[in-house]
């Protein structure tokens, strides 16, 4: 039986001015701009056919931490899709606490970088199903990475970072794909920083070598511009899923559209 290949809207939360979860754009992690409110935007997402739902909490500030929460529960009264909630997690209490509050799976990414050891206490404490490793990467184009692909004819490597991008850990992003799916992680969350928020969509070297690497389902994310760099990445790196997000946020595309697009061409989608 052939998976389907999944469409999941994406937003990125906030705590504005007056202490309130908003949900903000930007383009290679940076020049954020107000878009929305998220419960409306995830209603709106559940009720348009969406196949998942993912909440990034942007900053996870340790004081807005409990207002994202809050955030969280109504988000969660909204959509009927499988949601997932992600930022500032680094315990198992706080995989406890986003789970509590209606997240289905929880997104991690510098607390696994910083304690790999967290990725088997949530998998066997919650399941593999509820475990998403999320690997924001960045081209590098020396000689100190693991994996590398051919980048229009330069050999390059993808570092994993964190502070939204801005800091290297000196990780080789494939290689630690591979390990956070022998921890346990049940599903990778691939971001390309290189391509974010850019519209020209998704960064198939990056995911190729990802998909290429691990057995585990690979979401990729970061540069969607249209149903047409949806259909590329199934069909070149064979992604498990494809996160978008300003083209459904301004209504450049529906989800809808972006389904039938794939659908007419091939590929497996719920519609």
């Amino acid at each position: 039986m052939t998976l389907t290949k999944r469409i999941i809207p994406c937003i990125d939360v906030d705590v504005d001015d007056d202490g309130t979860a908003a949900v903000y754009t930007g383009v290679n992690f940076e020049d954020l701009e107000y878009t929305g409110d998220p419960v409306e935007m995830a209603k709106r997402y559940n009720e348009a056919g969406a196949d998942e739902f993912v909440f990034l909490d942007i900053t996870a500030s340790a004081e807005g931490r409990e207002t994202m929460l809050d955030t969280v529960r109504s988000v969660a009264d909204e959509v009927f899709i499988p949601l997932t909630v992600g930022g500032g997690i680094r315990t198992k209490a706080d995989i406890k606490e986003t789970l509590r509050a209606g997240a289905d799976k929880v997104s991690i990414n510098t607390g696994a970088l910083n304690r790999p050891e967290l990725i088997s206490e949530g998998a066997t404490a919650f399941g593999s199903q509820c475990i998403v490793i999320s690997v924001d990467a960045k081209r590098r184009f020396d000689e100190e990475g693991e994996y590398y692909a051919d980048v229009n004819g330069e050999s390059c490597w993808f570092e994993c970072t964190v502070k939204g991008g801005r800091e290297g850990t000196g990780i080789d992003a494939v290689e630690w794909a591979a390990e956070a799916e022998e921890r346990g992680s049940g599903e990778l969350f691939i971001n390309s920083i290189d391509a974010d928020g850019t519209k020209e969509g998704y960064d198939i070297p990056l995911m190729k070598a990802v998909c290429d690497t691990v057995s585990t389902p690979v979401i990729a994310s970061s540069g969607c511009g249209s149903p047409e760099d949806a259909y590329e990445v199934f069909t070149e790196a064979n992604a498990d899923a494809a996160l978008a997000a300003s083209i459904f946020h301004f209504g450049e595309y529906s989800i809808q559209e972006t389904k039938e697009y794939l659908h007419e061409r091939g590929i497996p989608v719920r519609l």
